[in-house]
């Protein structure tokens, strides 16, 4: 256990040194994450290799999802401005490509499990929620996901994620399932569709997937809905009728509300002849993607708050939720036990009431007077305190019984309920660990819930304030304070 904790200690020291380079304030995050960390460590809400900081994603995401001829691998290499991604009509990539900023001017490609090593990127640990959504599968992370380094300064401050063309992979259940986890997790998601295609019919199952998830999401603004390649309809130039089969296709499918775009790729357009039509074309989709790039780039401000954000939700969740849960669970548990006690020693009592009505009290006493080896001389106190210790030993070990399994049966109902409000807190083991010896029942409060941590977790709460200001302090000066000052305070 010793070593688990160094380990995930050099992690979170790594992920700091990262965090001092890029942005100060959320190093300020980490180590409020760490303090969170020790007063969980001791209830038992998360084991020593486990830290609430690697449940953040540190690094705003943006996922391009679509199939494979909606163009998004082509949109992701003009905007990297680099052709990094592989691009054609047919299906090119069979997993999720993480694409991040590096300092070396070649590109390179990494293995699935340099992501589920590293907690600095949101998916540390996805082998673990591989092996959940695939369980009849092995649960490689190279299966599913790849890691691409690019020098690009579009890149610099967030992630960028392309998805495999859905409907040519044969493991699309399992991929489906993939890309739910990961929509949680993105601050935005551009969801390509084809212009060449865009009537209902052309919409397949696994487009309908996305556009539910979307629909549904508390979220939704953080989905673009993308028609790219409109290019195709110069021939025709029927742009408008084009963009409203597609509208119209979305709004069969729920999707009523949101942000539409109309996009080609400047690198790969079809020549258009006419100028005015050119110009009209090259209007709409520079106004469209200027708004998507802003939309990209204000992930980066956004994904600060939503960290101190993630902290201030975290640290509420373990005081009135988690340990509201714990105090509920312990609370039945000494219900259980007392009832149970109580009940045996009644039970006893009219035994023994019966047996003493049918020989006559003075019969057992005697009995009980009476000892072995009295003509030895042996001392009746003795013998007198062994035959308590004997009684008190029996009566203690059944207490202990009772004890564990009515621990076993309060666990076994938290670990059934819902685990949507605390997906991260380990529930059940810590009410457990909570009760063994030399636990009282009669202890109210968690084991672990001194006031001293509930002090540090109301401190916690206190600071993600002043984190939240320094943060305005950067991005907001009420006062007409000049960028420069603003951003040192900030920083």
């Amino acid at each position: 256990m010793a070593t688990v904790a160094i380990e995930s200690r050099r992690r979170l020291a790594a992920l700091e040194d990262h965090l001092a380079r890029e942005n100060p304030t959320l190093l300020e995050v980490v180590h409020e994450f760490r303090a969170l960390d020790r007063v969980v460590h001791g209830i038992g809400l998360l084991r020593g290799d486990e830290s609430f900081a690697y449940q953040v994603p540190w690094w705003p995401m943006i996922a391009v999802l679509g199939t494979f001829s909606s163009g998004k691998s082509s949109f992701v290499n003009w905007y990297l401005g680099e052709k990094l991604q592989r691009t054609g009509n047919q299906a090119v990539d069979d997993r999720f490509t993480v694409i991040c900023h590096a300092a070396d001017a070649q590109p390179r490609v990494l293995p699935g499990s340099a992501l589920d090593s590293d907690p600095r990127f949101p998916f540390f640990g996805i082998e673990e929620e591989i092996a959940r959504i695939a369980p009849k599968e092995q649960a490689h992370a190279d299966r599913y996901l790849q890691l691409k380094t690019c020098s690009s300064e579009a890149l610099r401050g967030k992630i960028l994620i392309d998805s495999p063309g859905f409907d040519a992979d044969h493991s699309r259940a399992s991929i489906l399932k993939l890309t739910s986890y990961l929509l949680d997790r993105c601050d935005l998601v551009l969801l390509f569709f084809d212009a060449r295609h865009p009537e209902p019919g052309a919409m397949r199952d696994t487009l309908e997937y996305l556009v539910a998830a979307a629909r549904e999401r508390a979220d939704a603004e953080k989905f673009l809905f993308v028609l790219n390649q409109m290019d195709a309809t110069a021939r025709e130039d029927n742009p408008e009728e084009v963009f409203a089969a597609w509208q119209r296709a979305l709004a069969e499918k729920g999707v009523t509300s949101g942000r539409f775009f109309a996009i080609y790729n400047p690198d790969l357009a079809t020549p258009i002849a006419d100028d005015e039509q050119r110009a009209r074309y090259e209007h709409k989709r520079d106004s469209d993607l200027t708004e998507i790039e802003e939309r990209m780039h204000a992930v980066e401000v956004g994904r600060a708050y939503r960290i101190v954000e993630a902290l201030e939700h975290t640290a509420q969740k373990l005081r009135d939720r988690a340990i509201g849960r714990l105090t509920e669970a312990r609370a039945r548990w000494r219900h259980i036990v007392l009832t149970i006690d109580f009940v045996l020693l009644v039970v006893l009592a009219t035994i023994a009431g019966v047996v003493l009505a049918r020989d006559g009290a003075a019969v057992w006493v005697d009995r009980w007077l009476s000892f072995p080896g009295a003509d030895l001389g042996l001392a009746p106190i003795w013998l007198e305190a062994a035959k308590w210790g004997v009684v008190a030993a029996v009566a203690f070990f059944v207490h202990t019984r009772v004890r564990a399994l009515a621990a076993g049966f309060v666990r076994g109902r938290l670990e059934a309920e819902p685990r949507d409000t605390l997906p991260a807190m380990r529930i059940g083991e810590a009410f457990h660990r909570g009760t063994r010896l030399p636990s009282s029942i009669f202890r109210t409060r968690p084991r672990g819930w001194s006031h001293h941590a509930e002090r540090e977790v109301d401190r916690v709460l206190a600071a993600t304030t002043s984190l939240v200001e320094r943060l305005n302090d950067g991005f907001a000066r009420p006062s007409g304070a000049h960028p420069s000052a603003a951003a040192h305070t900030a920083g």
